[in-house]
């Protein structure tokens, strides 16, 4: 129901006749309709985690094919990064951080009724999880933190990061689902998303 028209499409009586049960029993799981929108969301915001990842694991793995020292430099300390592995662990991490934004944008647009729906559920306080255990916040704080710890991000300029990251990537995906990008050719769509991610990330650096 909410996969193609959102969250206003969702009926606590259509849902239980499409499981099979008496409405009666889902009240034995569900106080009410924003109980259920709300368990909704968090397997959406699962999928969309999901989503997100999926654009990193080509990148997974450590860092190979670096060159050795050059001729005539100091040998690095046994065990320690060369410069090389250093630079390259950085932008691997700055990619991890692109892709994270791309895929919350990617989801958006493949999945508009979903994406709706994700947060939908979680107006009432009692129904709303701790913003680090969100599925997709939770990509983007560890895509911060790698950036961090790699020295693609400075240590003073991470507090904070996640919300203007968050906020771009969001408003974006709104432009494109509900707003005037909305039904934007591919490529179109494409460029546009990569032009704010990528804006973000260097402003936040």
């Amino acid at each position: 129901m909410t996969r193609s028209d959102g969250p206003s499409a969702l009926s606590l009586r259509e849902a239980t006749r499409r499981a099979g049960v008496t409405p009666a029993a889902a009240y034995r799981h569900f106080r009410d309709r924003a109980a259920l929108l709300a368990a909704l969301g968090q397997e959406i915001q699962e999928r969309m985690a999901e989503r997100m990842r999926a654009r990193t694991d080509d990148r997974s793995g450590p860092v190979t094919g670096a060159p050795g020292p050059v001729a005539g430099t100091p040998d690095p300390v046994a065990g320690s990064p060369t410069p090389v592995e250093l630079v390259a662990r950085a932008e691997a991490a700055l990619h991890r951080l692109r892709d994270v934004g791309l895929g919350y944008i990617d989801f958006a647009i493949e999945e508009p009724g979903w994406f709706e729906t994700a947060f939908a559920g979680q107006a009432r306080s009692e129904d709303r999880a701790p913003l680090e255990e969100m599925p997709p916040v939770r990509e983007l704080l560890a895509a911060l933190e790698e950036c961090v710890t790699s020295g693609a991000l400075p240590a003073y300029r991470r507090p904070g990061a996640e919300f203007s990251c968050w906020s771009a990537v969001h408003g974006c995906a709104e432009l494109m689902v509900h707003g005037p990008l909305r039904g934007s050719e591919p490529l179109v769509a494409g460029q546009v998303a990569e032009r704010v991610v990528d804006d973000i990330i260097t402003g936040i650096r």
